[in-house]
């Protein structure tokens, strides 16, 4: 399966290894060369265990595939979403080796102080605390030594693998060579940290004006761009504690710890919803180990590898569907989401509403504030999977940002409601997507518009009225659906032609013979084109009876 490449022998042995231990009879079967049948996921909590012991790749492939629910369905999602590498620190030693070899100057001369012990270790990097030269204090970001030729090897055995389950049917039609690609990319992203830092600078840049919120409450770590390479990221250290286990005294609150939750709550909707429908870029990975409470009784955010993208139309498909979710409209919400579907394919639409309708249904007699927006964000895009309606993959990382947005507010409000938190933003989105950013502005352009088309129509109209007059004017009318049409009246047609051709050789052979029967030349000419006339005969009866078309 994978000949020709004897590095990743040892590799698929272990993946052979860890499949077999862990029982996974389809996996068993593709690996060991067998025929690849429909394909059969296993249990989630095995799947969990067979990407954990596979190792960081595999275990980043369970991440990537928990931001999936066209893909894979909820249990699945669920079981995936906690998944992390069990990976223990690198060694200082080789740690060491990789700073020098990145920078530029000795290491003793940028920095005063670096602490030898990991401050977090993870399947990609680990991350240390430092002091430079001028005394300020950095975080030093270092790829784990070699895991950028693991990740080739392990990328160059998955898209064999995915190869061999494309050629199913069910592989055709999520194009899991595709989801590969997709999986590759993101993580030779990942690897290289000079992107992650220019996502850092970017959110840094479109969160520092707001009119949502108060941008010096929400904090993103300075990059130092002169220390920083593909594998070393140098950035600003940021001293606080993980969001959900600070113990916030509400001191600029009147000393209400409650209410200092809920203005954070709040606080971290606002930079998400500018993030999501503003901005266009959004950092994808707010789980509560990413968001700091500062002890100044600020936000700080941290991890920029995984990030998302929303376009314009996209953007306004997603504010209609909020729209539609909160009025509990099934029809609205089955035309959005065929809007965003990829490609078209064909549905049935009355069976699509049926399904939103006794989905929403569920929430008619509910309060607004008991309805979990995100996890009803993530059954709408389980049927579109049931449905076989092709999501863009950014949905899928959409609805899981929001649904790690919504619950670390929940946890800081239990009282918190996205829907009614979000109305005054889509009231507000609504605003200026209807009067725009800069009204005056695109009144002057418009009216520009208008000024140049009023010049030119008349000279346009006088063109087109020559073209009339002097029977130069033609139109290119272009019907689709008529191709396949088309080649059934050709076929039609040639069937025709040959047995119009075939009658006229059976009888010119029975005019020759019956001129000169006993002449030996008439007598071979008829023969031969009787035996013509056979053949031809003897084809068109076989390629109708092929074609099914004799009844």
């Amino acid at each position: 399966m994978f000949s020709g490449r004897p590095k990743t022998s040892s590799r698929q042995r272990k993946i052979v290894e860890v499949v077999l231990r862990h029982g996974w009879g389809y996996m068993r079967v593709l690996l060991l060369g067998g025929k690849a049948e429909e394909p059969s996921l296993p249990p989630p909590k095995v799947l969990c265990n067979i990407l954990v012991e596979l190792g960081p790749v595999y275990v980043k492939l369970g991440q990537l595939l928990s931001t999936r629910p066209d893909l894979l369905p909820p249990p699945y999602l669920e079981a995936l979403t906690s998944l992390q590498a069990e990976v223990p620190p690198v060694t200082w030693e080789a740690v060491e080796a990789v700073i020098r070899k990145q920078l530029q100057q000795p290491i003793e001369e940028i920095f005063a102080i670096i602490h030898h012990q990991p401050v977090a270790a993870g399947s990609i990097a680990q991350t240390h605390r430092a002091t430079l030269s001028d005394g300020r204090e950095v975080a030093v970001k270092i790829q784990r030594p070699g895991i950028d030729r693991v990740v080739e090897q392990d990328i160059r055995l998955l898209r064999g693998l995915a190869r061999l389950v494309n050629r199913t049917q069910v592989g055709q039609y999520y194009n899991l060579v595709s989801v590969v690609e997709e999986f590759a990319s993101a993580l030779r992203a990942e690897l290289n940290f000079t992107q992650e830092a220019s996502y850092t600078d970017t959110l840094r840049r479109n969160l520092s004006k707001s009119d949502w919120f108060d941008p010096q409450q929400l904090v993103l770590p300075e990059i130092y761009w002169d220390l920083t390479s593909e594998k070393l990221l140098v950035m600003e250290w940021l001293n606080g504690v993980p969001l959900l286990l600070a113990e916030m005294r509400g001191t600029n609150y009147g000393g209400d710890a409650k209410a200092e939750r809920r203005f954070l709550a709040d606080l971290l909707v606002r930079a998400y919803f500018q993030q999501f429908y503003i901005d266009g870029i959004f950092h994808a990975d707010p789980h509560p180990g990413n968001l700091f409470y500062l002890p100044s009784e600020r936000i700080a955010l941290i991890d920029f590898g995984l990030m998302g993208r929303l376009d314009p139309r996209t953007q306004q498909i997603l504010i209609e569907l909020i729209l539609a979710i909160a009025n509990l409209d099934s029809k609205r919400c089955s035309q959005l989401t065929l809007q965003l579907a990829e490609s078209t394919i064909p549905v049935n639409l009355a069976h699509l509403e049926n399904d939103f309708d006794r989905l929403l249904r569920r929430y008619y007699n509910l309060n607004i504030s008991e309805i979990n927006f995100s996890q009803l964000t993530y059954q709408i895009l389980q049927i579109a999977r049931k449905h076989k309606i092709r999501i863009p993959s950014n949905m899928g990382l959409y609805a899981k940002t929001l649904a790690n947005l919504e619950g670390v507010a929940r946890q800081l409000d239990p009282d918190f409601n996205l829907i009614e938190q979000i109305k005054p933003l889509m009231a507000d989105l609504f605003r200026q997507r209807l009067v725009g950013y800069a009204p005056l502005q695109d009144l002057l352009r418009a009216a520009l518009d208008i000024k140049t088309l009023s010049l030119e129509a008349p000279r346009q109209l006088e063109m087109l009225l020559d073209r009339v007059t002097s029977e130069t004017l033609q139109w290119n009318v272009a019907v689709r659906g008529l191709e396949s049409f088309r080649r059934s009246i050709d076929a039609v047609g040639n069937r025709l032609t040959f047995g119009i051709v075939t009658a006229a050789i059976l009888i010119g052979a029975a005019m020759i013979f019956s001129q000169a029967p006993s002449n030996p030349i008439f007598f071979w000419v008829s023969g031969i084109l009787f035996v013509v006339a056979s053949l031809i005969g003897l084809w068109l009866i076989i390629s109708m009876i092929r074609s099914g078309r004799v009844k």
